[in-house]
């Protein structure tokens, strides 16, 4: 339909089509969601890649227990914000 381009008209069509389903009120709060909501995401993925790195040289094993960590949606933003408890590891590898 669109030949695989996608050029003014369809784009402005498209727009239109949005504002006419959602409504222009709503439009800037589902933004501002869906910022949110990709932040959160952004930063779990972070931490789960920091979560994979070794940060230290592998020795004995740690008694104490890890810091639980909070998640916020944005920085400074303490209302939307969570503590996370993370698994432990029984097994012995």
């Amino acid at each position: 339909m669109f030949g695989g381009r996608l050029g003014a008209p369809e784009i402005i069509l498209i727009l239109v089509v949005i504002v006419l389903l959602f409504g222009a009120k709503k439009l800037p709060d589902m933004a501002r969601s869906l910022g949110k909501s990709a932040r959160i995401l952004k930063s779990e993925a972070k931490a789960m890649k920091e979560d994979g790195k070794p940060s230290a040289p592998a020795g004995p094993p740690n008694d104490e227990a890890p810091a639980q960590r909070t998640i916020q949606a944005a920085p400074g933003d303490v209302t939307s914000a969570r503590p996370v408890t993370e698994p432990t590891d029984t097994t012995k590898r």
